[in-house]
């Protein structure tokens, strides 16, 4: 700490304070000759205060103790008045340095030796006094030194109580922890988070389940003929996380407009309209009932529920449906913040991987191929010459195709969802770039809407589509590559078609890249399907939600092109 130096040395500097006003003050009040006293006095002082938690300085503070006493005598009976009270004027200036010595053993947590030292100074006093003569008689009967000396004892009996109280406090009170290294804080934060997910109810953390459920209590307490739960992605912007009704809706996406959904996010108060929330609304009444979902001070999402009727959400009925979200709120905003930790934690761990291969195995690689050409050229003629020049080449032809592959692994590691771009961009980037590795042609059908699905779901969809892109391209000896992506929040099709060998006579379940797929599809709540493709080849397809009406996709973006 770096404040114990400077306490360390307090106890020094307050006996050198003394002993110098001592000095100072002395030759006002009595003769020069009673000054010699405040030498000795110093010397027991440095040997007191040099170790004071040593044991041989308990005996410095008792010979202070007494020093002191025999000072004040001194300087009685070196007074330069003659005056009433002149003697215990200049016995005066030596006494307050009897406090120090107490106040030392009691800090030092002696609070027995202090008692001590207090006894002792008053009998040091006592006998002083009863052996310095003065004119009138001994220095023990003058009023006014005995009134100066009692006043001397109690300061320094109040003096270590003081200090023993300050001290037991300082004690008491714990020190502040120090902040935690990022790290540990971070630790120690994930590793609660792990705790308390296993304890929650239903062992749930998922978003979309969690929003679904709301929408099952509240249909009990409103009409709710069209009715969907959404969060914010960013820029403005509404994902829709589920929904329900009997035709799929367009729900309004934005909340920087003038709207009622605009409106019930910024003011935090349920908002109640006349008019649909939908773009693909065909007209009629309707009533339009938009929640805010608030976790604490923040707004995490909006629930809103339609009835093709007017006046379907008077007051009691908003009650009803608030009393149900609020609980609600606090569980999905848990749930957003896991999803968003999990993405993160995911992202980074591919990084990762990706600049460790890099600047490892596929260093070391390119080396290797580089050592193969240099032993090609240098390969001296004699018998066998051509075959171990072939099965060099071979070998360098193995060395390629590994680094091919590595450089495509490194490209999916890094391959993300652009926050602008879309799924749709990021998988058509991706089948671009395998299939002009492998000499394949690629076929691509886009057809995504300018909402956005949730983030994590969009990071599946496009794990699933690349697994099955790189499937097609290891092991189905394919011509042609179909790639299919439909988004139309919260629906979602991506489907992966290839004219290949098509599948085996034994369905591969157990392999491990389709077990990763059928993982990623359970996360997002979806359904993977694998299926022959017509006349030839494979097709797998990951479906989330069910489809919408063909009318209902706008602003969407279609391509198919041939590389």
């Amino acid at each position: 700490m770096a404040g114990s130096p400077v306490r360390a040395s307090l106890p020094a500097l307050a006996r050198l304070a003394l002993l110098l006003l001592a000095a100072v003050l002395g030759p006002a009040v009595t003769a020069p000759s009673a000054l010699l006293w405040l030498l000795p006095l110093a010397g027991c002082g440095a040997w007191a205060a040099a170790a004071p938690r040593a044991a041989w300085a308990a005996a410095g503070r008792f010979a202070e103790v007494v020093v002191a006493a025999l000072a004040a005598a001194g300087f009685a009976a070196g007074a330069l008045s003659a005056d009433p009270g002149g003697a215990a004027l200049a016995a005066a200036v030596v006494l307050p340095y009897l406090s120090l010595p107490v106040a030392t053993a009691t800090y030092l947590g002696r609070p027995a030796e202090g008692g001590a030292l207090l006894g002792t100074g008053v009998l040091a006093l006592g006998l002083a006094a009863l052996f310095t003569p003065l004119p009138d008689g001994p220095l023990l009967t003058d009023r006014w030194f005995l009134v100066l000396s009692a006043q001397a004892v109690l300061i320094a009996a109040l003096a270590g109580a003081v200090v023993g109280v300050v001290r037991g406090g300082a004690a008491a009170e714990p020190a502040a922890p120090a902040p935690p290294a990022p790290y540990e804080e971070a630790t120690r934060l994930l590793t609660q988070l792990r705790s308390v997910a296993r304890q929650l109810p239903g062992a749930t953390l998922d978003p979309g389940s969690i929003a679904e459920h709301m929408l099952d209590d509240v249909k009990n307490v409103a009409r709710t003929d069209r009715a969907a739960v959404l969060t914010a992605s960013g820029g403005g912007r509404l994902v829709v996380l589920t929904e329900s009704g009997v035709d799929r809706a367009e729900w309004e996406a934005t909340i920087d407009s003038d709207s009622a959904l605009a409106e019930a996010w910024a003011s935090q108060q349920p908002q109640t309209s006349g008019r649909s929330q939908t773009r693909s609304h065909a007209g009629g009444d309707v009533s339009a009932l938009i929640v805010p979902l608030i976790a604490g001070v923040r707004t995490v999402g909006l629930m809103v529920i339609e009835a093709a009727v007017t006046g379907a959400y008077p007051a009691e009925v908003v009650e009803k449906v608030t009393a149900i979200t609020a609980p609600a709120a606090l569980r999905l905003e848990a749930a957003l913040l896991f999803d968003e930790v999990r993405s993160i934690a995911t992202n980074e761990e591919r990084q990762r991987l990706a600049r460790e291969i890099h600047d490892g195995v596929a260093q070391e690689l390119v080396i290797v191929g580089y050592g193969i050409d240099n032993a090609l050229a240098t390969l001296p003629e004699g018998p066998g010459a051509d075959d171990t020049a072939e099965t060099m080449r071979m070998l360098r032809g193995e060395v390629t195709r590994v680094i091919t592959e590595l450089r495509l692994s490194l490209f999916e590691l890094r391959s993300e969802v652009d926050r602008h771009g879309g799924l749709a961009a990021a998988l058509a980037e991706y089948a671009r770039t395998v299939a002009a590795s492998a000499g394949l042609r690629v076929h691509l059908s886009l057809d995504e809407s300018t909402n956005r699905l949730p983030a994590a779901t969009e990071a599946e969809l496009l794990r699933i589509g690349q697994e099955a892109i790189t499937n097609a391209r290891k092991h189905a000896a394919a011509s042609n590559l179909w790639v299919t992506c439909e988004v139309d929040p919260p629906y979602a099709r991506v489907e992966v078609a290839d004219d290949g060998k098509g599948l085996p006579e034994r369905r591969p379940d157990g392999r491990y890249g389709l077990t990763i797929m059928r993982e990623r599809t359970n996360r997002v709540r979806g359904r993977l399907e694998i299926t022959p493709r017509d006349p030839n080849g494979t097709s797998v397809a990951v479906v989330v939600g069910t489809p919408p009406r063909r009318d209902s996709v706008r602003d969407s973006v279609n391509a198919a092109e041939t590389e």
